[in-house]
């Protein structure tokens, strides 16, 4: 693959360069919460064109952010490597810069679970809460654990390759069993940007009145 450049030789441009192209840094922001089928990224990223999403990921291969993993009953996965890794911080500093710029939602925008898991990565403040819940919103569901400093998101009801240590805190984390329920409407993420108020945004399904407060806590811009 012919690579581009912008005849200019410093950091942020070999970054565009690698991962600028549009699309590219969504389908990073997906892989950085797991492992993922070509389908699964399609389904993920809703209006991208089959070609592109195809070139995307053999760029990404081919520059050494992502790696094609064989896995047994699942066929090939697309996950990032130790390089592609480090792209975390910024683009969990991306997620939280857009969320503070966030309008009302447009009658045809989505919000997936893998976007929605990094608005919360982005968001997370750690702190002494300890919960589980099950995050409703937009027709995504998310299982939450907060423990202290550490934060696992795994999708509820939805099948997802699960490799590796991720995969195995995804297993673990869905055998849970949730002490709340919590239905959010379409602004928790500029709630958790600090932009709304949190508690105005969640709905107390079933389960333990005081995780909606924890959850607050655990999220506060």
């Amino acid at each position: 693959m012919a690579a581009r450049s912008y005849g200019q030789h410093d950091g942020v441009t070999r970054a565009l360069e690698l991962v600028g192209d549009r699309w590219a840094l969504l389908v990073v922001r997906d892989l950085l919460v797991g492992p993922r089928r070509y389908g699964d990224l399609r389904a993920g990223l809703p209006r991208i064109p089959t070609n592109i999403l195809a070139t995307r990921l053999a760029e990404l291969v081919e520059a050494g952010v992502a790696v094609k993993t064989p896995v047994k009953r699942m066929g090939t996965v697309y996950e990032l490597t130790a390089l592609g890794r480090e792209l975390e911080p910024i683009v969990l500093g991306l997620a939280r810069w857009g969320m503070r710029s966030l309008a009302e939602p447009a009658a045809d925008d989505v919000v997936t679970s893998d976007a929605l898991a990094t608005a919360l990565r982005a968001a997370f403040v750690p702190g002494g809460a300890a919960f589980v819940a099950d995050v409703l919103a937009d027709g995504v569901a998310l299982r939450v654990r907060v423990a202290g400093d550490r934060l696992d998101v795994a999708t509820v009801a939805l099948e997802r390759p699960e490799t590796g240590e991720a995969g195995a805190a995804a297993r673990a984390l869905r055998d849970l069993e949730p002490d709340a329920v919590l239905r959010a409407t379409h602004a928790l993420q500029r709630a958790l940007a600090g932009t709304a108020a949190i508690d105005g945004t969640l709905t107390l399904v079933e389960g333990d009145p005081s995780v909606g407060r924890a959850f607050a806590a655990a999220f506060a811009a």
